[in-house]
């Protein structure tokens, strides 16, 4: 099930009693909006032990309609993609196997 953003910033707020939440949430807004500005640069965000955000350019290629099977061009684009890092790779497998039993 994913989580929103309002829910991440309830659980943190929650996990730091010591934070008041408009401070929880003004982190994760400055954390989301520092990721976006580097992406949208070209730069690359490595979180150790998380994982990189990059970008990769799709070239412009021929797509089809698929209700009316017309070919379409599509434009060349930049998309962002998400690497996972070992360790969180190793805690999420470590979680599903305890989840499996």
């Amino acid at each position: 099930m994913p989580v929103t953003r309002s829910e991440l910033i309830a659980e943190l707020a929650a996990a730091n009693p010591h934070l008041r939440a408009p401070d929880v949430e003004l982190i994760v807004g400055t954390v989301f909006d520092e990721i976006t500005a580097a992406l949208t640069r070209g730069d690359r965000v490595e979180l150790r032990g998380f994982g990189a955000f990059t970008v990769k350019r799709r070239d412009a290629r021929t797509g089809r309609n698929p209700r009316t099977g017309e070919s379409v061009p599509v434009d060349e684009k930049v998309v962002p993609f998400f690497k996972a890092g070992k360790e969180l790779r190793e805690r999420v497998n470590a979680g599903g196997r305890k989840a499996a039993r």
